[in-house]
C-alpha cells in the first residue's frame, strides 16, 4: 500500500511553522482530554489538535474498514491492534483531508468547530495502556562507558553483550506522560567507605536519553517473531526518559539488574510518530562485529537517523543543552530487539513498549546521561545561570527533544519534559 501521507510536496491548509515538529507529513497519534472534559483520540498538524473521534463520527474516514468507537477511546490500544494496514489507510486519509487542495472540511466551519482544537484546549494523556515494558542496553558507547566506570576499560562490555540485546523488564506502572512531576526516591544505598548500606534519598538522580517503541498485538506464546517481520509488528516511537537513580541502583543491582533505582518513574512524550512517518529517514545500522548469530541477521536499513538532545533548566533559569545524540549510534536495531525478545516464544501484545537503553554517540557531547556526562560527578556542568551540576537536583526539570530532517521535511516528536521535586512529604500532600 503506497504512503502518499508521506508526499514531501504535500503542504496543509492549516497552519504550519517552517520548523515545526508535525508538518502534514507527520500525522502521529495520541490521546488528549478536550475543553469539553471529553477523552479522545487525535493526531496533530502543527499546533492545531485534530479530534479524530469526531472526525470519524461526521463521516470522514467512510470507506476504511473502522469500529464506530475505535476513535472514542482513552487509550490508542485498539486502534494499534488493527494492524499496519489501517494504520497507513488512516494516515493517508487525514493527509488527504487536510491537503492544501481539499475543501471539503476546510470550508465547513460547523465540523471544524467539532473538529479541531488549539494546543492549550487540550491536556494531553499517556497514550496507550502499557501492559508490559522491557528496557534494553543496546548503545554501545554507553555500555562501554559505564562498563569502563565501574570495571576498567579492558572489561568494559561483559561477554554477552556484542551477540545479544541486553535487557530487562520494567514497571509499567510509573511510566507517565510529559509534563507530570516526579520525586526524588529514596531507598537503600552504600556511602563510599562504608560497611553497613543505610536508606534516604538518592543523591544521584540522572536522566536517561531514550527513545522507546510500541507494538502491536504480534504473535501468540511459544511463536518467535522473524526479524524479516518484525517491523511489521512496531507502531511507532516515543522520546523516552528513564530516569534512574544511581546510587541505588548501584547497591542493588547484583545479581537481578535494575530494581528500585529504575522503577520510581519514566517518562514519554504523548505523541507516537509512526514507523511508516519515519521511512525517509533510514539509515545503516552500525557495523556488528562479531556477526550476530543467524535469528539476528538482517537485511537492508534498519537504523533512523533521529537527532537527539537534552537539556536541564533549573528553577528559574534558562535551560541548558547538555547533549547531543543520535538514534542511529544504537548498536542493536529495533527489529533485532524484537526478534530476540520474543525468540524464546515471549508474546508481545497492543501497546507494549520497548525502551532502547540510554542513546549515547562517540564523543563526550553526545553521552546520553549525567552518569557518563559528568564521569561520574567529577566533570561538573556549569549552567546557563552559573551553577553547577553533577546529577539533577531538585526543582530541576530535565527536557528531551527528537526530530529527523531532510531537504524536503522535518518530521519531529515535540518533547518531553519533566521536573524532579523533592522528597515526597505526607504532610505536604495533606
Amino acid at each position: 500500500m503506497p504512503l502518499s501521507a508521506n508526499n514531501p510536496d504535500r503542504t496543509s491548509w492549516l497552519h504550519v511553522d517552517k520548523n515545526s515538529d508535525f508538518p502534514i507529513q507527520n500525522i502521529p497519534f495520541g490521546v488528549f482530554l478536550t475543553r469539553d472534559d471529553i477523552i479522545t483520540i487525535g493526531t496533530r498538524i502543527g499546533d492545531t489538535a485534530i479530534d479524530l473521534g469526531a472526525l470519524h463520527q461526521l463521516g470522514y474516514f467512510d470507506g476504511i474498514p473502522l469500529t464506530d468507537d475505535i476513535f472514542l477511546q482513552d487509550t490508542l490500544n485498539d486502534f494499534i491492534a488493527d494492524g499496519r494496514k489501517t494504520w497507513r489507510l488512516v494516515r493517508n486519509r487525514i493527509a488527504q483531508i487536510f491537503d492544501s487542495d481539499n475543501t471539503t472540511l476546510k470550508n465547513n466551519k460547523q465540523h471544524k468547530e467539532i473538529v479541531l482544537f488549539r494546543l492549550d484546549e487540550i491536556e494531553m494523556q499517556l497514550p496507550v495502556q502499557i501492559g508490559d515494558y522491557t528496557d534494553f542496553y543496546a548503545s554501545k558507547e554507553h555500555a562501554t562507558n559505564v562498563g569502563t566506570m565501574f570495571r576498567g576499560a579492558d572489561n568494559a562490555l561483559m561477554p554477552n553483550w556484542l551477540h545479544m540485546p541486553v535487557g530487562y523488564h520494567g514497571r509499567s506502572s510509573s511510566i507517565i506522560p510529559s509534563g507530570i512531576p516526579i520525586h526524588r526516591p529514596q531507598g537503600q544505598t552504600m556511602p563510599e567507605g562504608a560497611e553497613k548500606p543505610v536508606f534516604g534519598p538518592s543523591k544521584l538522580v540522572d536522566f536517561e536519553l531514550e527513545m522507546a517503541f510500541i507494538t502491536t498485538d504480534a504473535n501468540d506464546l511459544g511463536e518467535p517473531i522473524p526479524i524479516d517481520e518484525a517491523e511489521d509488528y512496531i507502531f511507532g516511537l516515543v522520546l523516552f526518559n528513564d530516569w534512574s537513580a544511581r546510587d541505588i541502583q548501584k547497591w542493588e543491582y547484583v545479581p537481578l539488574g535494575p530494581f528500585l533505582g529504575k522503577n520510581f518513574a519514566s517518562t514519554i512524550s504523548p505523541w507516537i510518530v509512526t514507523l511508516d512517518a519515519l521511512e525517509p529517514f533510514r539509515v545503516e545500522t552500525p557495523k556488528q562485529d562479531p556477526k550476530p548469530l543467524p535469528y539476528l541477521q538482517f537485511k537492508g536499513k534498519k537504523s533512523f537517523d533521529i537527532r537527539l538532545e537534552a537539556a536541564v533548566k533549573p528553577k528559574g533559569a534558562k535551560e541548558t543543552i547538555v547533549c547531543k545524540s543520535n538514534f542511529k549510534y544504537m548498536y542493536w536495531n529495533m527489529a533485532q530487539q524484537l526478534a530476540h525478545h520474543t525468540v524464546n516464544g515471549c508474546p508481545v501484545n497492543s501497546g507494549d513498549m520497548m525502551g532502547s537503553g540510554t542513546i549515547s554517540g562517540p564523543t563526550e557531547d553526545s553521552f546520553g546521561s549525567m552518569l557518563e556526562i559528568t564521569w561520574r560527578g567529577e566533570k561538573p556542568v556549569k549552567m546557563k545561570d552559573g551553577t553547577e551540576r553533577k546529577f539533577i537536583n531538585d526543582n530541576d526539570t530535565v527536557i528531551m527533544r527528537g526530530y529527523c530532517k531532510n531537504d524536503d521535511v522535518r518530521i519531529g516528536f515535540g518533547e518531553v519534559k519533566t521536573k524532579l521535586l523533592p522528597v515526597f512529604s505526607p504532610q505536604k500532600k495533606k
